[in-house]
């Protein structure tokens, strides 16, 4: 059997948690249970260590971490000494890494489990649910937690509490913290204010509690009636235009009933096929308004509308119940008491408020009635309800010598309910009185009179007019419903499309609105959003300079209130639409489908916003690593040349010629360096603006081969080159031509070995010319190719002579910039190889809308 686990709760450190544990642990030993101290931090406090100083107290576990050591809890000696309750304190601690468990309330567990009772201790701070409001309030960052459920499971939770202004004059008499620390903690977090803050949440998070055990317990008990332990206000929506008075009163109940709780509920028919005549968009409306009020809403399913919310105000143990007056008219009144008072009668101890309103007695004078299978039906049915009556009381006069009136009057009734199950309700009730008279005129003695003369007679007939009446309804209410619930079959099936509706392509928002006019066989639908600057209008509805479009399929309408129907998603979005009226019971259709367009509105918007932030991050991202990059790369050439300029230059210094040639060489080498970066980084620029100047022509690939070699120098000169025997043209820059291939010959000797000097090779076929630059260097793998053509991106280490990472990114740019392509390959063996490929001069492309780079690549 699990032990019981006592929790003492308190606001703040200092409060007196661990000397009240103590207190009750010295209790319970004095009533002969076997007490032990487990595990309790004294803080040096005198009053704490006096009250251990008589309880028996378990050896600590001693834990090295880091070079440091650590006591902790010794949780199998606590397991193997077995008594009936353990103190243990601050159940919120992080154990020491390497201890059995990472929480104390884990270790706890293990006790509980082993049927231990457990006393412990947490600050109101260290709960998880709390733990940010807490920062917020102190600004100090609780990094110690214990889920709430833990201390909820506790067999009881005391709360130790203490005024603010007294836990500051202990902390002042320097009982809590040490003298050292008392002036920071009492200008800090022993501020009053955060005191008083800490102690209300504390005794908030304690009253939830102590109302889940007061809802379990009269759940247990079966107890129905109200307990006005705490006040609660629910106010009944109906979805009408009187629920935001209702609330606003309903609020007003609240805040003078010692800051009651206000819940909204709105009961919605579990049968799916009628309503209350209540409107999406106001409960919308109005759930926003109870949140902004710092009530709650909730939504009930119920057929019997009094009865289901009389058992969520029970069940939620509600103390006032705030109902609006009927909008029934006086004449529906005569029929049905209605909720009000249905509610009202069976409210039992709580307090039912009925509130008047502008809706008051604005309802139907009676529902409408409406025929359920359609006019062509209804019509047949007339026409058979006449008709088909006369031709059988024809055929029955002819054999009335034959067959009683017992068999006429079934006869008849058959006839009624062809007609009823043929025309409805209307009809049938026409064929049942026309079949009463008939029957009583042709079939019942004395015959072709207006009369009856026996009484079983005058009970078969009656019985056949109330039968067919009977029958009738029954038929024509089956069939009202069939439609009904065929409407509510296909409104499901249309929202459960709309729900799952996976919105695809470059307009989601206009496929949706194109969805919505194809349901509902529309001409246009438009969906509006107000101009932030729009003036106030009196006629706003009706303002074009108030409203933009967002978006539009068929014909746009430029304000709400200029198509056929409009739906108000909110005060800044309307939906309008334009080809016919909307049907009452197609506006909740229509009111889902406009949440969801304002939903992939928002979305666009997002997606706008991201795409328009989307270069401002590379161009930041881009600024950010050329700053990293050129406060190294361009100041070394700098560094390197004015160290030999200045050098040069130095007073009483005498170089020889050849000193002063290497110095002056090395001031040429380290500006050509200066240059090329440079150079590099306005072709990227310009590259990445559009304003790169090329001049295509045909060139000779061998010549700006031999061309790039000789920028090179000396280093090229281990380069071989293989070259076609034809003479190849390419069409292309040849300056841009020139600046890839060295970009790409400098970048394969810096990483080819010295004994696997790079190699070119030229070839040609399907009308394009690859030229390859082979190194036999590390290679790259192939899922980090695409990185290497990132601008200042460079892979493996960095060092003095590899410039600011521009190489290649500027290469693919000037290739793709000329029509053609530059992608890597792996060379066979080892190493890396990049394929530049540019369209042959005189050449056509198979495709001229595929890329060079599609076409087929030979091998080296």
């Amino acid at each position: 059997m699990a032990g019981q686990l006592r929790v003492h709760l308190g606001a703040a450190p200092g409060v007196g948690k661990t000397y009240k544990m103590l207190e009750e642990g010295h209790r319970r030993r004095e009533r002969g249970t076997d007490v032990v101290v487990g595990y309790v931090e004294t803080h040096g406090r005198e009053q704490t260590e006096a009250m251990i100083a008589d309880l028996e107290v378990l050896p600590r576990r001693t834990v090295t971490y880091r070079g440091a050591t650590f006591t902790e809890m010794d949780v199998e000696a606590v397991l193997e000494r077995g008594a009936e309750v353990v103190l243990v304190d601050e159940l919120a601690h992080t154990n020491v890494p390497g201890s059995r468990n990472a929480k104390r309330w884990q270790d706890i567990e293990e006790l509980l489990d082993a049927g231990m009772t457990v006393l412990t201790t947490v600050n109101v701070q260290h709960l998880e649910s709390i733990n940010d409001i807490v920062r917020q309030i102190t600004g100090v960052p609780q990094r110690e937690t214990v889920p709430d459920e833990v201390v909820r499971r506790a067999e009881a939770i005391e709360l130790v509490d203490m005024a603010p202004e007294a836990i500051r004059r202990r902390m002042a008499h320097g009982n809590i913290y040490r003298p050292e620390k008392i002036d920071a903690a009492l200008g800090n977090y022993f501020r009053v204010g955060n005191l008083t803050a800490l102690r209300e949440l504390a005794l908030l998070w304690l009253a939830d509690k102590v109302d889940d055990e007061l809802s379990s317990y009269r759940a247990a008990q079966g107890i129905s009636e109200t307990w006005e332990a705490r006040e609660r206000v629910v106010v009944a929506l109906t979805g009408g235009p009187e629920g935001e008075t209702l609330i606003r009163r309903a609020a007003r109940l609240a805040s003078r009933s010692r800051g009651a709780d206000l819940l909204a509920v709105h009961v919605a028919r579990n049968d799916g096929l009628s309503s209350s005549g209540g409107s999406h968009a106001h409960l919308v409306a109005q759930r926003t308004l109870v949140e902004d009020l710092g009530g709650t809403y909730h939504q009930v399913v119920g057929n019997d509308i009094p009865r289901s919310l009389l058992a969520f105000a029970r069940g939620v143990n509600a103390t006032e119940l705030v109902l609006g007056v009927s909008r029934r008219s006086r004449l529906q009144s005569l029929f049905s008491p209605g909720v009000g008072v249905t509610t009202t009668n069976g409210a039992g101890s709580m307090d039912v408020h009925l509130m008047t309103h502008g809706q008051v007695r604005q309802g139907r004078a009676l529902p409408k009635v409406e025929n359920a299978l359609g006019r062509n039906r209804r019509i047949y049915g007339f026409v058979l309800a006449t008709l088909g009556i006369g031709v059988l009381t024809l055929l029955l006069t002819q054999l009335r010598d034959r067959i009683s009136l017992d068999s006429d009057v079934l006869l008849y009734l058959a006839a009624v309910v062809v007609v009823a199950l043929v025309g409805g309700l209307w009809p049938a009730l026409v064929a049942a009185l026309l079949g009463t008279f008939l029957l009583n005129f042709y079939f019942a003695p004395p015959i072709h009179e207006v009369t009856i003369a026996s009484g079983e007679n005058i009970l078969a007939l009656a019985v056949f007019l109330v039968v067919g009446v009977a029958v009738s309804a029954t038929v024509d209410r089956a069939a009202r419903r069939t439609r009904e619930a065929a409407s509510a079959q296909a409104e499901a099936e249309t929202l459960s499309t709309l729900a799952g509706h996976v919105l695809r392509g470059a307009e989601p928002l206009s496929a949706l609105l194109d969805q919505l006019r194809e349901t509902f066989g529309l001409n246009g639908a438009t969906l509006l959003q107000r101009r932030p600057d729009a003036a106030p209008s009196p006629d706003l509805q009706h303002d074009p300079e108030s409203w933009e479009v967002v978006a539009s399929v068929g014909r746009t309408l430029r304000t709400p209130g200029a198509g056929d129907a409009e739906v108000l998603v909110d005060e800044k979005v309307s939906l309008a639409l334009c080809g016919h009226p909307l049907a009452a019971e197609d506006r909740r259709v229509v009111q889902a489908f406009a949440a969801q367009a304002v939903v992939a509105m928002r979305q666009q918007q997002l997606s706008e916003q991201a795409a328009a932030a989307g270069p401002l991050a590379e161009v930041d991202r881009m600024r950010t690593a050329l700053l990293s990059a050129v406060s190294h790369d361009l100041r070394t050439p700098l560094a390197a040349a004015k160290a030999a300029v200045g050098g040069l230059r130095a007073p009483g210094v005498e170089f020889s010629a050849e000193d002063q040639a290497e110095l002056l060489a090395s001031v040429e080498e380290s500006l050509d360096r200066l240059t090329r970066l440079v150079e590099n980084l306005l072709d990227m620029s310009r590259l990445q603006a559009g304003a790169l100047a090329m001049h295509p022509q045909p060139t000779s690939i061998a010549e700006t081969v031999a061309i790039s070699l000789d920028e090179i120098g000396s280093p090229g000169e281990r380069i071989a080159v293989h070259l076609p025997e034809e003479f190849l043209e390419v069409t292309g820059d040849p300056v841009l031509i020139e600046r890839v291939l060295v970009n790409l010959l400098r970048n394969a000797l810096r990483y080819s070995p010295p004994e696997s000097p790079p190699m070119v090779t030229v070839s040609a076929h399907a009308g394009v010319v690859e030229v390859k630059v082979i190194d036999r260097g590390p290679g790259i793998p192939s899922e980090k190719w695409d990185d290497v053509f990132l601008p200042f991106q460079r892979l493996g280490d960095r060092d003095n002579g590899t410039g600011v990472g521009l190489g290649l990114a500027l290469s693919r740019g000037l290739t793709e910039a000329m029509g053609g392509s530059l992608v890597p390959e792996t060379t066979p063996g080892g190493g890396l190889t990049m394929v530049m490929t540019l369209r042959q001069a005189g050449a056509r492309r198979p495709d001229e809308d595929a890329p060079v780079g599609a076409l087929s690549r030979g091998g080296t």
